[in-house]
């Protein structure tokens, strides 16, 4: 018998908590670490970035192979152990690459399990006429926790008491997610005898059996996604893990006004990613999801080469870039998932995103490892800013083709 009251916005609204946990914290808090982890160990640009890309291409088979077998609830739970886990040992790491790279698994197999690809099937699963809004509450938590990651979590902690006692915190808040994916999170609709939307029966698209990986494969809207997606991500991650190091090279060398800078920037970039992410989240519901979608790819290109005019002389263009820079990113990621259910079908999002989430991650990246090699090469950013404004350009250019929608 149908529950009266619909549970899906408490399920998004709980999701808002489990995702900026999950993700928000550990990935955008995680960059203020990398000067700190150079000073005391003495490592090269390239070689602080590589963690990233190598855990990526160790765990790439997780996603396709796993997420969609089980159940979403479950797997975030077991994802908020490995991110832990993983901080734990940034703590303890001593200089050690290896057990600096090893860390990085275990922060991916956390980040597969817990991060996007789940989330997006839970709001899938619930939701489909208001699968953008709801989307976009839960993408809200990825701002809001990863705003406040840098400025109010890492950066007072690492004054008061080291940047270890702030790696150990970044994990411990990751156990949040334990009780609140276990006591508040339904999988789907029909485990509390409900339907999408609140509806009185079953929506179609959710009757349909899955398509397979083979078909989908075999589709142009596919590979066109999947590159367009991978190379914008791969440009936003790329800004992202080297924003700070850029801000250093750019005139702001003492530490204290670099952490407070690089802080400042992160929570306007998160914080105008929710931005973002409300308005495209409404628009995508409103209007064709691709020219959302492209739009919002053309603006993250246009911002990219906006961060070279931050200079400790000229900070108030570090506003302009970070607000137009997160509020493109804040809708980014979110479509992808949206776009991926109209092309497919929501039964076929879980197997749709298990091969384009690890795609799309291996952009975000080998992408700010390739940055960082150009950089250590060249000596400089502006190379390799450039790069990452060509990547941008290519992956709006790849929305931009996609067909309508098939019906079949």
């Amino acid at each position: 018998m149908q529950s009266s009251r619909f549970y899906g916005w408490t399920v998004a609204i709980i999701a808002f908590f489990t995702f900026g946990l999950a993700v928000g914290i550990p990935y955008y808090g995680g960059p203020f670490f990398y000067d700190y982890y150079e000073k005391a160990f003495g490592w090269k640009r390239a070689e602080t970035v590589l963690g990233f890309p190598l855990g990526v291409t160790i765990t790439l088979w997780a996603g396709p192979m796993l997420v969609h077998r089980f159940s979403p609830r479950k797997l975030l739970m077991i994802g908020a152990s490995f991110t832990a886990l993983a901080f734990l040992g940034f703590a303890n790491m001593n200089g050690s690459t290896t057990m600096y790279y090893g860390c990085w698994v275990l922060y991916l197999i956390g980040y597969i399990f817990s991060g996007p690809i789940v989330h997006q099937v839970i709001v899938a699963n619930w939701f489909k006429r208001n699968r953008g809004k709801a989307m976009a509450i839960v993408y809200l938590g990825v701002g809001v926790f990863g705003g406040i990651s840098a400025k109010y979590i890492a950066a007072p902690l690492t004054r008061a008491f080291g940047y270890q006692t702030a790696l150990l915190v970044f994990g411990g808040l990751c156990l949040l997610i334990w009780p609140l994916a276990l006591f508040f999170i339904k999988d789907k609709p029909s485990d509390i005898g409900q339907f999408q939307d609140g509806n009185a029966d079953s929506a179609e698209d959710v009757k349909a059996p899955p398509k397979s990986f083979s078909y989908m494969l075999g589709t142009p809207a596919f590979w066109l996604l999947a590159i367009g997606s991978l190379c914008s991500i791969g440009s936003i991650g790329s800004i992202n893990q080297h924003m700070k190091f850029v801000f250093k090279e750019q005139g702001f060398t003492n530490q204290v006004q670099l952490d407070d800078f690089f802080g400042t920037a992160n929570l306007c970039v998160l914080f105008s990613s929710i931005a973002g992410r409300l308005i495209m989240g409404f628009l995508a519901d409103k209007y064709n999801k691709k020219y959302v979608m492209m739009a919002t790819y053309f603006l993250v290109a246009g911002t990219i080469p906006m961060i070279s005019l931050v200079r400790p002389e000229q900070p108030e263009y570090m506003y302009l870039f970070a607000i137009l820079f997160g509020f493109g990113m804040g809708a980014d990621y979110m479509l992808i998932p949206l776009m991926a259910a109209e092309q497919f079908g929501v039964t076929s999002l879980a197997r749709a995103m298990g091969i384009i989430l690890p795609a799309d991650t291996l952009g975000q990246a080998w992408a700010p490892y390739s940055i960082g090699w150009l950089h250590d090469k060249y000596g400089s950013y502006p190379t390799a800013l450039n790069a990452i404004f060509i990547l941008s350009v290519v992956g709006a250019i790849a929305i931009s083709l996609l067909p309508k929608p098939r019906k079949d």
